[in-house]
C-alpha cells in the first residue's frame, strides 16, 4: 500500500465519507480504507485525524443513535500482534500516526446470518497517515511491522460484554500473516487474552447460543 500525500476526501458508501488515497476498494461491505493529509515543514507537521463531516450518516453504518463516543491511543513494539478482536455494537475508525501495521480484517457476518460458511478475509499494509473504518461484525487485528502508534475512534464507550475475539491463527479464517522478523523465535508477541481466544467456530456457536 502506498503512502498518501495530499489525499482528498470522497464519498465512501452509506454512512461513511473518509479521506482516501485512491487505493483499491474493500472486498468487505462497510470497510473503508483511506489516509489523512499530513502538512509538514521545517517546524514539524499537522494532521486532521477525524472530522464529523467524514461520517455524515453514521447511523446508516453503525446503527440508530450512533456517534463516536470514545477515542483511544495505543503504541505497539515491532512484532506485537493484537487481535483478532470482534464487536457486535461498535464501529472502529483507525488512524496510523507513525509506524507500519499489517492489518487483517475478517468479516464473520456470513457465519452469523447463514449466508455463507466461511468468513471474508482482507489484509492490507497500513503505513503512517493510513486509515480504515471497520463496521461491527468485522473482526480486526494487526501485526506491528515497525514500532506503531495508532489512534482509534469508536462508537461505543468501553463495554466488556462486547470485547470479544477469536484466535489470531484460526484455521477457518486462515489469515496469511507475514513472517515476524522482530522477535528471536519468529513468533508474534501476544497478550494473555489474545493467546486464550477461542476459535472462530467456537465464538459463533457461543454467540448463537446467547
Amino acid at each position: 500500500m502506498s503512502h498518501a500525500e495530499d489525499a482528498p476526501a470522497r464519498a465512501a458508501g452509506p454512512g461513511v465519507t473518509v479521506p482516501t488515497h485512491g487505493g483499491a476498494a474493500s472486498t468487505i461491505p462497510g470497510v473503508r480504507w483511506g489516509a489523512v493529509t499530513r502538512h509538514a515543514d521545517e517546524r514539524g507537521s499537522f494532521r486532521e485525524v477525524w472530522r464529523d463531516a467524514w461520517f455524515p450518516d453514521l447511523e446508516a453504518a453503525a446503527g440508530p443513535g450512533a456517534r463516536f463516543r470514545q477515542a483511544n491511543f495505543s503504541t505497539s513494539a515491532a512484532g506485537v500482534l493484537r487481535g483478532l478482536h470482534f464487536h457486535r455494537r461498535q464501529l472502529d475508525f483507525w488512524v496510523v500516526e507513525e509506524g507500519v501495521a499489517w492489518v487483517a480484517l475478517v468479516d464473520a457476518r456470513p457465519l452469523f446470518d447463514g449466508s455463507g460458511d466461511r468468513p471474508i478475509v482482507e489484509t492490507r499494509e497500513l503505513a503512517a497517515d493510513g486509515t480504515v473504518a471497520i463496521p461491527a461484525g468485522v473482526a480486526h487485528g494487526f501485526l506491528a511491522l515497525r514500532p506503531l502508534r495508532l489512534a482509534y475512534f469508536v462508537t461505543a464507550e468501553y463495554d466488556g460484554t462486547d470485547e470479544l475475539g477469536f484466535a489470531w491463527d484460526d484455521p477457518l479464517a486462515a489469515i496469511p500473516w507475514p513472517a515476524v522478523l522482530a522477535t528471536p523465535d519468529g513468533r508474534p508477541i501476544l497478550s494473555g487474552r489474545d493467546r486464550a481466544n477461542p476459535s472462530l467456530v467456537q465464538l459463533v456457536e457461543r454467540l448463537r447460543a446467547g
